[in-house]
């Protein structure tokens, strides 16, 4: 009996995993923060969502770099997104833990539907199957 072994480093063979728990925490942490929970997991968790959600969606934006550098831009990113929230609900006297977390997660979709979207590959004809300017 032949055996398989997977002769890929632990960091990538387990990466699948550690997103789907990262992805779980932070679906805790916005749902325990929208529900007003008092849990001691709620501000961790909270925090872990508003870091991670802007980071995954400005690092999907960011395809042609290395991994670190790819990760430094992403969380930097993200933590000048949160600023920007803050700032905005500060100045309009709209603050609220609760804003916040909703804002923060439409912004971060928003820019994961818009990267996939301009990535979409167009086909080559107009609409009503009429050929575009290019390729005349």
């Amino acid at each position: 009996m032949q055996t398989i072994t997977d002769k890929r480093p632990a960091g990538v063979r387990y990466l699948p995993v550690i997103a789907g728990a990262a992805v779980g925490v932070g679906g805790v942490g916005a749902a325990l923060a929208l529900a007003d929970v008092g849990s001691p997991l709620r501000a961790p968790f909270a925090l872990f969502f508003l870091v991670v959600a802007p980071a995954a969606a400005v690092g999907g934006a960011l395809r042609g770099l290395d991994a670190a550098a790819r990760c430094v831009l992403a969380v930097t990113g993200a933590l000048a997104l949160d600023l920007l929230v803050a700032q905005a609900m500060l100045a309009l006297h709209l603050w609220s833990v609760r804003g916040g977390v909703v804002a923060v997660g439409c912004l971060s979709l928003l820019i994961l539907v818009g990267t996939r979207a301009a990535r979409r590959p167009r086909s080559a004809t107009g609409p009503a199957g009429r050929t575009t300017r290019s390729q005349e």
